[in-house]
Parts: C-alpha cells; sequence; structure tokens
C-alpha cells in the first residue's frame, strides 16, 4: 500500500466525497483493522448483490475470515468473485444548531480486491490460531484445537489490504456562523464499544484466566 497520504492506491479506492477525510497510510488503515471483529463483505453472485457480515482478523498485509467450504460466502469468494469489504466504528453523534449540520465521528475502511484459499492443514492452523489470539491472547493453548473432521469442513481465505482506503472524522459542530447565536445546544455524544462483566458458563471448577479476569478493563 502506497504510505502516502494523499494517495489512493488505485482508482476505485479514491475517496471523493469530503475528501479531506481520506488516509492511505497503512497505520491507519492496521489500526481500524485491528479494532475490529467483523467486517461486511459485499459481492455479486451473478443474480443479486448480497452484503453478509462475518468474522475477520489481520496477519500482516491481509485481512482473513473464515467460514463453511459449504456456505454460500465460501464458495462465492473461493471462486474469484471482486469484492468490497467495509468495516466501520461509529464514535460519536456530533449535535450542530442546524439540522443539517450534524454528523457523525467515525473511524472506517473499505478493500477492494479477490479473495485466496488458504491451503495445507498447519497453515490452516496457524490462521485460525491467530484468529483465536484477536478473540483472547492465549485461549489457543487452553481450549481444544479442531480436530481433522472439523478443519476440513472449513475454509480459511485471506485478501490482501494493498487496495484500500480510510476515512476518519473526529471533530466538534461545525456550523454557519449565521446558526452560532441559536439558543440550541451543541455539541458531541461520544459512543464506545462496552466490555461487560463476563458470563461463566458451566465452568464453577476451572480457574478463571487472566484475559477473562481483565475483560471489563479493557476499555478503561
Amino acid at each position: 500500500m502506497n504510505n502516502q497520504p494523499s494517495t489512493a492506491p488505485s482508482k476505485r479506492t479514491r475517496i471523493r466525497r469530503l475528501a479531506e477525510r481520506a488516509h492511505y497510510d497503512q497505520k491507519t488503515l492496521y489500526e481500524i483493522v485491528d479494532a475490529a471483529y467483523l467486517c461486511n463483505i459485499a459481492f455479486n453472485d451473478g443474480e443479486s448483490t448480497h452484503c453478509i457480515p462475518t468474522a475477520c482478523w489481520r496477519q500482516e498485509d491481509h485481512l482473513y475470515v473464515h467460514g463453511s467450504n459449504g456456505g454460500r460466502l465460501t464458495k462465492i469468494l473461493t471462486a474469484g468473485t471482486q469484492v468490497s469489504i467495509a468495516i466501520t466504528h461509529l464514535d460519536g453523534l456530533v449535535l450542530a444548531r442546524s439540522a443539517f449540520n450534524h454528523t457523525m465521528n467515525y473511524r472506517s475502511a473499505v478493500i477492494y480486491g479477490t479473495f485466496e484459499i488458504i491451503e495445507g492443514n498447519q497453515k490452516k492452523m496457524d490462521a485460525l490460531d491467530a484468529f483465536m489470539d484477536k478473540i483472547a491472547e492465549g485461549r489457543k493453548h487452553e481450549a481444544r484445537s479442531g480436530d481433522a473432521n472439523e478443519l476440513a469442513a472449513t475454509s480459511v481465505l485471506r485478501i490482501s489490504l494493498a487496495e484500500a482506503a480510510t476515512k476518519i472524522n473526529n471533530t466538534g459542530p461545525e456550523d454557519k456562523q449565521e446558526d452560532m447565536d441559536l439558543p440550541v445546544w451543541a455539541g458531541v455524544l461520544p459512543m464506545a464499544i462496552k466490555y461487560g462483566e463476563p458470563i461463566p458458563g458451566n465452568t464453577s471448577d476451572v480457574r478463571t484466566p487472566i484475559y477473562v479476569q481483565e475483560w471489563t478493563q479493557k476499555n478503561n
């Protein structure tokens, strides 16, 4: 990916609307991807257009997903279909004095390209281990690994992050000068993911791991 913030890696990634919010550098893209647990994959199957949410994670310069071999999404992606992937983090609502100046604070990324399938059981396991680390670092050493049948029934795919763009807004209200004296409250209503208290299952005889004990502190 081109590390120059002002240069889009391709024609279809060039942000035209509010271009001043565009970022094309690798660091910003990786931060947005790494903060996400879900992405939305849009594609056309020849008859209709679909957009399907699915779990995702990053390894180096690729975005990874996984799914059942028999699933429609897996079949479409392994066929080399062109896709567009969106990731969005909503950070706040921006309330202005004028209705038309209301906006949102957000971090978003859009990725283009085609997926490739990961071949070989060891490479698939390595990728899925990385997914477990994203969910809870260290858990791959505690949970049972997939057996031969589970691994055979699962496809792991990846897409290059080379053709992507990010867009960020982190502002307060921007009112027109003629609206500044209106007796209307203006400001930002921040939003963030909240990590709740862990809810144990039937594990009363199992020691609670550190990553579970510290779960609620993740966003503090």
